[in-house]
This record gives C-alpha cells, structure tokens and sequence, in this order.
C-alpha cells in the first residue's frame, strides 16, 4: 500500500515542478511587500480608489502565495508521514486516511494552479458579471434561467466567491425572466467567461399538460468588471435613465418608492437595470457601474466602428447552443465545443460541479 503513495506523490510532484517557474515566489512576495509598504504612508487614503485597487491586489496576492504554499506544506507533510512510515515498518493502513487527504488535497491545488496558469489573459482575474435571459421555451426558459443560476450560485459558492444581485425580472410563475449578478472572487472572470452562450434544455415539462418532451433555452452572458479602469467618458445625452418600483416574484414585495434604476445607452442600446439596493442613488450608481463595463466589453472584444457590429447577433434558440442538458430520453450533459460529457445531471445543477466543464474548456484554448 505505501507504494501506492509513493508513487501518486512523485506524480504530484512531477506536475507541480514546472508551476515552480509560472509562478515566482520570490518575485510574488517581492510585490506584496512593496504594496503593503506603499499602504502604511500616511497619505496612502488621499486617493481612496487607488488605495482600494492596491488592497484589492494586496489581498489577491496575500491567496494566490498561501495557495502555492499550501502545496508545499502538503507534499513536506506527506513525505514526513512516509518516512514515519518506513521507520516504524508499518504497512501504512494507521496513516491511510492522513495520506488519502493530503494527496487529494494536494491534487486538488495543482489543478487550480495549472488552470490559473492558463488565464493569462487582460481581465481574467477581474470579477464577472453574468447575465441569464430566458429565451424559447416559455414558461420552461424561466424556470430554466432559475435552475442556471442556482447552478452558477453554487459553484461560485464553492470556490469561496461572492454571488451579489444587480437585477432581475420574474414571469407568471415567479422564475426569472433575465437576472443579472455580480461574482466576487479572484479569476471569476477567466473561469467562467467560456460560459457564454445559449444554454439548451431537453425535458418533460412539468408545465405540460399531456406530460410532453419540451426543449427551451435561455442565454448566458459573462463580461468582465472593468471596475479598476478610469471611467469612460459618457455624454449626459446619450443615457435615458427611467425609475421604477423594484418588485419581487409575483409582483410581492413591492416598495412605495421608486428606488430601482434602468439606465439605456442609446447610441448602442444597452440597457442596465439596478434595483439591489434599497436607495435609488445608490442603484443608479451601480447601474452606471455595470453599464461602463459593458461598454468597455464592447470596446475589448470587437472595435468596430458601427454600432450594429458592436451588437450581440446570438439569440437563445435552436441551433446556438453550446451545452444541452438531456433529461429525456436518457440523462447526459454535453458541451458541444470540447465534446465533454458528464451524466450525473444532479452533480452539475444541484451542487454546482462544473469543474469538468470549465477545466475543458480552458484546456481547449
């Protein structure tokens, strides 16, 4: 048995030996000093948004290190284990457990670390911004944007992000018609910016009558928070701003003030509403917040000169899909761009496991 473990760690190690050089701890720990110097000047707060920008990097650094670290404290720890092991001519089975959960662990960090070494690009550490539309389908494409984003809630969850809602509308039966969030953690961009797309469910429909197979599809959009960039320069003219009475599924819970917010920029059309917060200020800024950064995704992924270049041709219908959940007649998750699979549909919906996906697509880059 205790080759078993020697072997699956030297495996381990081989694998975390090339991380040494992508990930420079000297240098990493040469930089969060510097930052942590620069914030213990005296006039560090003069410029409150650049003093929250290099909190922000200082924290992300302060992880990323005890990421890296933490694999070195586990591989030490597993041989230490080993090498007791080998002293006392135990077959290994009292320290089994010990073992099984340091290897996973450590498994487990150097996959992170290997995919983090795959997004390399601009905005992939930035926060996300993930919009869910319910497209064909009907009743089904609502309840079907629902089940996406407890499925996404979950997984952000999981990785110790923060899920905070920006928007969202209901239809008759309480599911969302289109909601937005914003998710809060280090690379939540880069991991779920290939999330993107029209998402397409096959199923009875609870909603049927006749109990009928109905196929319906509701459209993700991620974007980055380009919350870090100096604001572009909007003209006062080109927004209409409207107020509303923010409500909740059903028409419940609707406030005796207008406090929600929706800001269109007309020369492109987009349109950002905010009704999170219990202030309108404070929604109209947020709004305005969402509204730059999409802006400034137009303005990343296609420079075009024309504003219907700029705008999103996809639509969430057949033919755009890219991942089908089957649940009739069989039960099988496909991602139709790396050709992943997974058939434990409950794994991916009810828990939010979609690290298979993810994994796969960041690899297929």
């Amino acid at each position: 048995m205790i080759e078993e473990f020697e072997k699956k760690l030297k495996i381990l190690e081989e694998r975390f030996t090339p991380l040494r050089g992508f990930f420079d701890l000297k240098e990493t720990e040469k930089k969060l000093n510097d930052l942590k110097q620069k914030s213990l000047s005296e006039d560090f707060w003069i410029n409150a948004q650049e003093a929250k920008k290099i909190n922000k990097e200082i924290a992300f650094l302060e992880k990323e290190i005890a990421d890296y670290k933490n694999i070195e404290k586990d591989i030490i720890e597993v041989k230490e284990i080993l090498k007791l092991v080998a002293f006392s001519g135990d077959s290994g089975n009292e320290f089994k457990k010990d073992l099984e959960r340091l290897l996973n662990a450590i498994e487990k960090n150097l996959a992170d670390l290997e995919l983090k070494k795959l997004l390399g690009g601009k905005f992939d550490k930035n926060n996300a911004i993930l919009t869910i539309q319910a497209g064909q389908g009907g009743l089904d494409a609502q309840e079907w944007s629902s089940r996406l984003l407890k499925m996404y809630t979950l997984y952000a969850q999981k990785r110790g992000w923060k899920v905070s809602l920006i928007d969202e509308s209901f239809g008759p039966m309480g599911h969302h018609k289109e909601v937005s969030v914003e998710i809060i953690g280090p690379y939540a961009y880069g991991y779920l910016k290939k999330e993107s797309g029209v998402h397409r469910l096959v199923r009875i429909s609870p909603f049927s009558p006749n109990g009928l197979r109905h196929t319906s599809f509701a459209l993700v959009e991620v974007i980055p928070d380009f919350g870090d960039l100096p604001p572009l320069e909007i003209k006062p003219e080109d927004l209409k701003i409207d107020t509303f009475k923010a409500s909740g599924p059903g028409g419940q819970y609707v406030n005796k003030t207008e406090s929600a917010v929706r800001i269109t920029h007309l020369p492109t059309g987009i349109s950002v509403s905010c009704k999170s917060e219990r202030h309108q200020v404070a929604n109209k800024e947020r709004a305005l917040h969402i509204l730059q950064s999409k802006l400034y995704n137009l303005l990343e992924i296609q420079r075009e000169k024309t504003v219907d270049a700029l705008k999103v041709k996809v639509k969430p219908k057949w033919g755009n899909q890219i991942r089908s959940y089957v649940f009739n007649p069989y039960q099988l998750i496909k991602d139709h761009r790396t050709g992943y699979e997974e058939k434990n549909i409950e794994l991916v919906l009810e828990e939010g496991d979609l690290n298979g996906f993810i994994d796969a697509q960041l690899r297929a880059l």
